[in-house]
């Protein structure tokens, strides 16, 4: 396997500009109420939360790129370790694992045992159908699409509904070949 970056998770995090973490947790609390307010259903917020992650990873791959000093990854297999130990731990202060590879390499699992989104946070019983953190996995498919590898990203786990870990299941349905705008003989 190549190696994963020139500069490791830690690393990056160590460099990084940090906000306050109770302040953050705090205030993507109050950003998930308010949606549950103005949307009502648990679904709708779902899939708002995925398309605001959505925005934001598009824009954040940017500044990934730039403070990680991470080059072209090989491979699917590479990308998703890139993700969980220098992607979540740049921006999360987290790392993740990969698991459950599938047969062809197109499928794994990213479980995180902690979250920093959640601390302080406990679903009422009319919002067990809330994917929380449901922004986690807009930004990791914003970022890959820019990366050019369209995902489906979908939560297995999540701890808020009683299971042990979170779990995210990212799915690479193709690899979009790079386009330039410019042909290079002209």
């Amino acid at each position: 396997m190549a190696p994963l970056a020139p500069r490791t998770g830690d690393a990056v995090f160590a460099n990084v500009e940090r906000v306050n973490a109770e302040l953050f947790t705090l205030t993507y609390g109050a950003i998930v109420r308010q949606l549950l307010t103005d949307l009502e259903e648990v679904e709708e917020v779902n899939k708002q939360l995925d398309q605001m992650g959505y925005n934001i990873g598009v824009r954040l791959i940017d500044e990934f790129l730039a403070k990680s000093g991470v080059s072209s990854c090989v491979d699917f297999r590479e990308t998703a370790d890139v993700i969980a130990k220098v992607g979540f731990k740049m921006f999360l202060g987290v790392t993740a694992s990969v698991t459950n590879w599938d047969a062809e390499g197109t499928s794994c699992s990213l479980v995180l045992d902690d979250n920093p989104l959640v601390d302080f946070v406990e679903l009422p019983d009319t919002c067990q159908g809330l994917y929380y953190c449901n922004i986690l996995s807009g930004v990791i498919r914003g970022a890959l699409e820019m990366v050019s590898m369209k995902t489906e990203v979908t939560w297995i786990r999540d701890m808020l509904h009683g299971d042990d870990a979170y779990e995210l299941r990212v799915k690479l349905l193709k690899q979009v070949p790079e386009e330039y705008p410019y042909k290079d003989d002209e």
